[in-house]
């Protein structure tokens, strides 16, 4: 691992996470370049914020569940890649029903250079701990949309005081938001600002990343 990164798992044990870019269940539907174990990795300065937020969300009676960290910029190349081959609908209707594969650059779903290649970026949600139940958000991880918005009309009372939460425990933390995604936090202060890594994940600690 790259110094200075670590496996949330590790360094912040009792978030749950589900790595959906190392699986099939993301929106080019099979595993991404660069994802080769199901873990979330990130900056230290990351996992230290996200302790806090857990802690937080303990006392409002939920846990965290993380879905993606640290990104390679290999893995962001095959975004690109995805979203100029052409559409085969697998995935469309549940990730993007609005809007073109080439959209999601344009309206700013995904990007060419990607806060999360810096390590410092985290996208999650919140689950209750009494059941183990996600927390209903009004829509899920990847979802290109304007419902996917801060403050977006068209999710219920409890959905939109679910965000809130998130939004709120997050950013007391140290976070800051992005409004076109409610998943998704990048650490204000964080401390590689201008780097994007690509180094891939991979399963043991002790690996070494590539060059």
């Amino acid at each position: 691992m790259k110094d200075d990164f670590v496996f949330v798992d590790e360094f912040a044990p009792g978030i749950r996470w589900d790595a959906k870019y190392a699986t099939w269940d993301n929106f080019t539907g099979k595993p991404v370049d660069g994802y080769l174990a199901n873990r979330v990795a990130g900056t230290r300065a990351l996992c230290v914020a996200l302790e806090r937020a857990q802690e937080k969300a303990e006392s409002l009676g939920f846990g965290l569940l993380l879905w993606d960290g640290y990104r390679p910029q290999r893995a962001v190349d095959c975004f690109l890649r995805w979203s100029r081959q052409p559409e085969d609908g697998r995935t469309k209707r549940r990730h993007y029903p609005n809007i073109e594969r080439a959209e999601m650059f344009e309206k700013g779903y995904v990007a060419a250079k990607s806060g999360h290649s810096r390590g410092s970026t985290v996208d999650l949600t919140l689950y209750h701990l009494a059941t183990g139940e996600l927390a209903a958000m009004g829509g899920d991880h990847d979802l290109m949309d304007s419902i996917s918005h801060h403050g977006a009309s068209g999710i219920t009372t409890v959905e939109a005081e679910n965000r809130r939460h998130l939004c709120s425990l997050m950013e007391a933390c140290g976070f800051r938001r992005y409004d076109r995604e409610w998943w998704h936090y990048t650490l204000r202060d964080e401390p590689f600002p201008d780097t994007y890594f690509d180094f891939p994940i991979i399963g043991a600690t002790s690996a070494v990343a590539a060059p």
